[in-house]
């Protein structure tokens, strides 16, 4: 495996990887955990070879976010890789990502709209302009990211098919289920910040929005069984919730019942340092 910092030797190294079989991607921030491996694994399956970038993206951090406090261990990120079988890592620094003078951004507009687009604004641009950063850098022949952030698989989807991506197609953009621990909470590198008090807490989560989507697929009025899910996480011991929606699980449009269609659940809630989000898939009522 090796482990890259510049572009001169990634580019080496995707061609020589590339003259041996087809490459896959999995872009990280680092932090790596269960879900993050789930994602190497199911890229495994697929692909010849399995690149992983790191890389915290500052440009998706807002102001008063936290960027500086984002857990950086690659060390021991890397170690966990190579036993994964990983053939490359893809750690560059800000300065390489963002030399002096950088002046583009990608700005994907509907589906970045609402929820964490309303939410942390900017944030999606970020996230599109690093994204295609890294497809252009590795060129891989598909891409792996998690559900979990339903959003951003929606924004970096459009973003592949709006721009005629090649490498990947947006068919080749691949979205793996949330890997959960066992009390339901979706695993997410965030969790970290969470005192034991605060982590037994966060288990209300899944379990109000599981109770959410049981009311709603038994008919009940979504506006009134969305406040009863913001009002369960708020007794429970969330500090606040920024939002907790229905929306089309394609378009991300808003939706005001299931009304015989499948929808989305997603929710974002702060508990002390943390700020998690979720979602779950929501059957329609035929």
């Amino acid at each position: 495996m090796q482990t890259v910092h510049q572009l001169d030797p990634l580019r080496r190294a995707v061609q020589a990887l590339r003259a041996d079989g087809s490459l896959a991607l999995v872009p990280t921030m680092g932090a790596l955990h269960d879900g993050h491996l789930t994602l190497v694994r199911e890229a495994k399956r697929a692909a010849r070879h399995v690149a992983v970038s790191i890389f915290v993206n500052p440009r998706q951090f807002g102001a008063g976010e936290d960027l500086d406090a984002y857990p950086r261990q690659l060390a021991r990120d890397v170690a966990m890789l190579g036993g994964e079988g990983v053939s490359l890592v893809w750690a560059p620094t800000v300065k390489v990502m963002y030399p002096e003078g950088y002046a583009t951004n990608v700005s994907v507009s509907g589906v970045s709209e609402g929820l964490d687009g309303a939410a942390r604004p900017g944030h999606f641009d970020g996230v599109a302009t690093v994204v295609i950063k890294l497809f252009n850098q590795v060129r891989p022949d598909m891409a792996f990211f998690g559900e979990k952030d339903w959003q951003q698989l929606a924004v970096i989807r459009r973003m592949a098919r709006d721009l005629d991506l090649v490498r990947p197609y947006a068919d080749d953009i691949y979205g793996i289920p949330t890997v959960r621990e066992p009390d339901g909470l979706a695993m997410s590198s965030r969790n970290a910040y969470l005192t034991a008090a605060e982590r037994a807490q966060a288990a209300v989560l899944p379990q109000a929005m599981r109770e959410a989507i049981i009311a709603l697929e038994a008919g009940e009025e979504a506006a009134a069984t969305l406040t009863g899910l913001e009002r369960k996480l708020l007794d429970g011991g969330f500090a606040s919730v920024d939002y907790a929606e229905l929306r089309d699980p394609d378009s991300l449009a808003p939706l005001q019942g299931l009304g015989g269609t499948s929808a989305r659940l997603l929710v974002a809630a702060r508990i002390g340092r943390a700020r998690l989000i979720d979602n779950m898939a929501v059957s329609g009522r035929g």
